[in-house]
């Protein structure tokens, strides 16, 4: 059987953090708490369950505080979790089934995270893997009997956990304003921070959230060194920002570089949008129908599902096609449920 240590970072989790730990104190060797600043019960509640509680000061660095905690844990292997997840007893046994079996030469574990879509940011699928428990000293070892190499590829394992995901609120405002400032301080993102950023912009962002990276995604159009798809995610963000804004030659010039990037529904959408506002329904219906039917999604799947489709319905009402607004309205519902899993 395996040792496990838990890490986790908090700030004012009084709410759920009892539910949090109550699930997985039987489940672990080690509990380590890093307190990034609360000013409710946070520390008292996590004092029940663990004498392991170190204050951090909060350098608005997620990755910072985690490596912290991290440091702590002397078990075999660390679980990583969030105050706001949940295993249920179906879980949690097939959590002790795992620890009683884990093979020594697995590195990763990945378990599914589920309920994603209830608040939705950066997630196209309410269930989906992601790495959760991990080896906490790595051993490196040749491999090939010939030409012979070491491994540095993780063994990484699927498991059939189910982990639930049950936030109280949307961070997608807390997250875009520390994509704004890193933006800000750093001057660059990397290729998957600003992926992400794109993509939590196109699910949850509003106007002011894209007026506001406008300007960074608009220096990124300009660089060189990036690949096709990010600058296409970059073209459709600089592109939804200038029609905000209201500079439409901005907004054609970033639209139809995306287009000669091999288009995608996200740019058909921006460009249907355009249309409808400019009460041109025949060529909104036009762009409506590319980003339903003719293209991919690359940022957000309901920009070539639901949003797509509810479009071409209302330009058809607007039309007084009424079965047909009717059609693609059902055609929107199967879609939007066709999301839920990865």
């Amino acid at each position: 059987m395996i040792t496990i240590t838990l890490c986790m970072i908090v700030k004012n989790e009084e709410k759920i953090l009892d539910r949090c730990l109550s699930c997985l104190r039987d489940l672990v060797d080690e509990i380590i708490i890093v307190d990034t600043g609360s000013v409710d019960k946070t520390r008292d509640i996590a004092a029940r369950y663990t004498d392991k509680i170190y204050g951090f000061q909060w350098v608005d660095d997620f990755a910072a505080a985690r490596n912290f905690a991290f440091s702590k844990a002397t078990k075999e292997y660390i679980y990583s979790a969030d105050a706001d997840e949940v295993l249920d007893e179906a879980n949690r046994e097939r959590f002790r089934l795992l620890k009683d079996s884990l093979m020594p030469e697995i590195e990763i574990v990945q378990m599914y995270y589920c309920n994603q879509l209830k608040f939705g940011s950066v997630y196209n699928y309410d269930r989906e893997y992601r790495p959760k428990l991990f080896k906490r000293i790595r051993t490196f070892t040749w491999i090939d009997p010939i030409h012979e190499t070491v491994r540095t590829q993780p063994v990484v394992f699927d498991s059939d956990i189910e982990i639930r995901h049950e936030q109280e609120e949307s961070h997608a405002k807390r997250d875009l304003a520390a994509f704004g400032r890193i933006c800000s301080r750093e001057g660059c993102l990397s290729g998957r921070l600003m992926d992400l950023y794109a993509r939590e912009l196109f699910i949850a962002g509003e106007r002011e959230d894209f007026l506001r990276a406008g300007e960074y995604f608009e220096k990124v159009c300009a660089e060189e060194g990036h690949s096709e798809t990010e600058l296409k995610k970059a073209f459709c963000v600089a592109a939804k920002a200038a029609r905000f804004r209201g500079d439409i030659p901005g907004f054609f010039k970033y639209a139809m570089k995306a287009v000669a990037c091999g288009s995608c529904a996200e740019i058909c959408l921006e460009l249907a949008y355009h249309y409808a506002d400019a009460a041109d329904d025949n060529e909104a219906a036009i762009w409506f129908y590319n980003a339903a039917f003719e293209t991919e999604s690359i940022l957000d799947i309901r920009s070539g599902g639901e949003k797509a489709l509810l479009g071409l319905a209302e330009c058809y009402r607007r039309s007084g096609l009424e079965a047909e607004a009717g059609e693609y309205e059902r055609m929107a519902a199967e879609k939007s449920c066709g999301i839920a899993v990865s």
